[in-house]
Formats: C-alpha cells, structure tokens, sequence
C-alpha cells in the first residue's frame, strides 16, 4: 500500500551477498511507499552491484566508505544515523550479523547502525548451513536482544546449488517489518537540511538513445557597432546543461551555442551563432529544412527581443550623442512551430517535440500564455528576479507547462537536475508520439486491406 512511509527517511544497507541484487527491488518498493531511501554498501557489496542504480532511483549520493564527507563536510554516513526512521539491511551476511554483535564498524553499513539509535532491521541470506551454525544463531539472537527487527530467512534453492534456509525473506515482508518498526514514531527529522542531500546529477536510464535532439543555449547579440551590441544576461547554463543531460542520456545532439560561459558539452556537435538572424539560419538548416527533423528542440536560448534598425559600420566614438532605433526581432520558437506544425503526412515526419523558455520577473502569470501563443508542447517559465533563480546561476527554481493545461511547480534544484526533469517529459512526450504514430499505421493498414477486399 502506498503512502504507509510517507515523510520518512530509511537508510537501506547492503552487504555482499548474492542476494544483494534484490536490494534494487527493495529500494523500489520502499520508495513505492511513499519512504526517501539513502543507500549504503559495504566493499563486499559493491562487487555485486554498483552505485549507479541506487543513485538514480534514490537520488541520493550512495554511501560506500566510512570516511567519505558529503560536499557541506557533514560525515555522510552520521547524517544517515542521526536522521533515519528506520535502517534495513538487507540482505544481511553472515559477517554483518557477527560484527554487529559485537559491536565492531568495519564498513558504512555496521559503522551506520552503531551509530543511530533508530530502528534496524536486518533480513539474512546466506548458505543454509551458515545460518544454522551455532555462531551465527547466537549472532542473530544477540541482535535481537538489542532490539533489532530480525527477518527470517526463506527456504528454496541457495546459490551453491543446494536447497535449504538462508533464502533472502520475500521483499514486501521485509517492507511491512520496516513500516511496523516506525509505526508511532515521529519523524526524526523532517528538515531536508538535516537529511543527507539530494544528488546533484541524478542519473537517469538511457530513454533518449535513437533520439536526435536540437537545443540552443545562450544570449544572443545584436551589434549596434563592429564594438558594441545589445545583449542579455544570460549565461547560457541552463541550455548547456540540457544538452549535457540529453548526451548522458543517449541522444545525439547539435548544440545551437550564442553567448555561453564555460566550454559546450563534449560529444554535442557544436554550431555557434551570435545574433538573432543567425540563430534563425541555424534553426531552419537544422529543424525547419532537416530530413528527417530532429525528435526535439529544446529552446533554451535567451533571444534578444530588439535589434538595432541601422547598426554603424564603425565604431561610434564617445561623446557622440546616440538615438538608436530599435525594431522587434522575430519570435523564432513561433516560427518553427507554425513551420513544423500541423505534423506533415508520414511516419519520418512527426513534428518534433518543442519545448520553450520563458524568463519572467514578477511572477510567471504570463507563461499559460506564451505557451499558447508559441505553439510549444512544453513551457519551462521561471522568475529571473527570485533568488537562485536568476541569469548565471548553477540553480533554477521553475514551472513546467504543457498543452493540456498542467502545471509542475519544481521546487529550487541545480540546473542539471532541471535539465533531468525536464527530459523526463521529453521522453515521455516522444514515447506517446511514436505510439500514437504506430496505431495511425496500423489504422491506415487495415483501411488499405479492407479496401483491397471491397474491390
């Protein structure tokens, strides 16, 4: 059921025992109940299965040594102690059980449990005749004593090829254990500040690979002279951290770079442009004109709303008087959508996905509105005069908007967790394309067949 671990953190250790692959499982279902789970392996552990997973479904850094500080200098595996509901270890090996007993943090997950006063619970898998050995059922009986919520193990095939008792229990069961261990407890700490932090890139599965994705990045740069131009503040993070995520994800992406601080990503295929105009070329060669077009354009690009009607050739010298007249740059994110829009007839032509930025101060109450008027699937708008949220920040607090008229309010996050989010609902997005897209296939197939037979 879901929500039964709602609010709560649980530290989840994991040791090295074969069964250590179903701690992925594991993690699921506890998150599935509403729980935040931080990962701990011990060395053991870590030759069964790697960081990586837990990382990204728990979005958490994973705990794998004793020593390791978290980026503020917090000692990670203390901050778990001092704020978990609940830890589980799970599986638990026979040495964790003999350690424990006696006291002895060799490794994150023992030095973890001896350090917290929450509940533990610990679920054994191990070889049918190392869990009824004399040692270890004095092991285990001990632990119980000290108030830990011991799982048995389940019998059935072991991983020698014998049969026996030392199967890691069925993982809901150890899920009910935990929810009935923290049951009439208050949250020790609710804080997020208290609680080990959030990754900053969390990984994501490789659901763009096939993709090809366009984005564009940076403020664009309207001369007034061969010296001087009209610009933006506009650092260009933001559309470079898409890219980054999208590459990391597997697509093949072509960067549309303005003004950006810091190097491009490396694997985009990098077009630089400066002004309006350019950007403009560059979109119509690499989405508007593009056979096929590419599955995404990701907007990200600050365009300057004005550029110089008349700019000088020279250099204006200083204590001239200037008047510069300005005219409106085109709305390039409405161009391409009024070009790629409707869908043009076949399979190889589905508009691409179009997802835009949309930069305000004072609050966002235009932004259903420019999506609208864009034509665009997705709306990313933010409040540059907020705090941590402005222009060459490594932070970004926005709303997502899409066609149906929902609305995602993400909370303060990095840019790369933004950009993560973001292309979630890309993916998503392109996923629905290409199956509606295959049932109007299998739709225009059975008229052509049915046609065939009528005639």
């Amino acid at each position: 059921m879901s929500g039964r671990l709602k609010g709560r953190l649980i530290g989840l250790g994991v040791t090295g025992s074969i069964a250590a692959y179903k701690a992925v499982e594991l993690l699921r279902l506890l998150t599935a109940a509403g729980a935040d789970v931080v990962v701990m392996l011990s060395p053991s552990a870590t030759r069964f299965v790697g960081p990586l997973s837990f990382a990204a479904l728990s979005r958490h850094p994973v705990e794998t040594e004793v020593l390791d500080l978290l980026p503020d200098g917090r000692i990670g595996h203390i901050v778990i102690a001092d704020s978990a509901d609940a830890i589980v270890v799970a599986p638990a090996t026979a040495h964790f059980l003999g350690a424990m007993a006696n006291g002895l943090a060799g490794d994150v997950v023992t030095a973890t449990c001896l350090a917290s006063s929450a509940p533990v619970v610990v679920a054994p898998a191990m070889d049918g005749d190392m869990w009824t050995h004399p040692a270890t059922v004095a092991n285990a009986a001990r632990l119980r004593e000290f108030g830990y919520h011991v799982v048995p193990p389940g019998a059935g095939p072991l991983a020698s090829g014998q049969s026996g008792t030392g199967r890691l229990a069925e993982l809901p069961s150890i899920v009910d254990v935990v929810v009935a261990a923290v049951a009439g407890r208050a949250i020790r700490q609710a804080d997020p500040a208290a609680r080990p932090p959030l990754a900053a890139d969390r990984p994501r599965e490789a659901d763009l690979v096939g993709r090809r994705m366009v984005g564009t990045a940076g403020g664009t740069r309207e001369p007034i002279d061969p010296v001087r131009f009209i610009g933006n503040r506009s650092s260009g993070k933001m559309g470079v951290a898409v890219a980054r995520a999208a590459l990391d994800r597997g697509a093949s992406v072509t960067l549309i770079a303005a003004a950006v601080e810091g190097a491009p990503p490396e694997g985009a295929h990098l077009v630089r442009v400066e002004t309006t105009a350019e950007l403009q070329a560059a979109l119509r060669r690499d989405v508007i004109d593009a056979d096929p077009p590419p599955d995404a354009l990701v907007m990200a690009a600050a365009v300057a709303d004005f550029t110089p009607l008349q700019p000088a050739d020279e250099k204006i010298h200083r204590g001239v008087s200037l008047t510069l007249e300005l005219v409106p740059t085109p709305d390039l994110l409405a161009e391409v959508a009024g070009t790629v829009n409707p869908p043009v007839a076949g399979a190889d032509r589905r508009p691409p996905v179009l997802v835009g930025f949309a930069a305000e101060t004072g609050g966002l109450e235009r932004a259903a509105e420019k999506l609208r008027a864009k034509g665009v699937d997705l709306l990313v708008a933010n409040d540059v005069a907020e705090a941590g949220s402005g222009f060459g920040t490594d932070t970004n607090r926005v709303v997502i908007l899409d066609r149906a008229g929902a609305q995602e309010a993400l909370p303060l996050l990095t840019k790369r967790e933004v950009a993560d989010r973001l292309l979630d609902r890309v993916a998503r997005a392109l996923d629905a394309r290409d199956a509606a897209g295959q049932t109007e296939a299998m739709q225009e197939s059975t008229k052509a067949r049915g046609a065939e037979v009528h005639r």
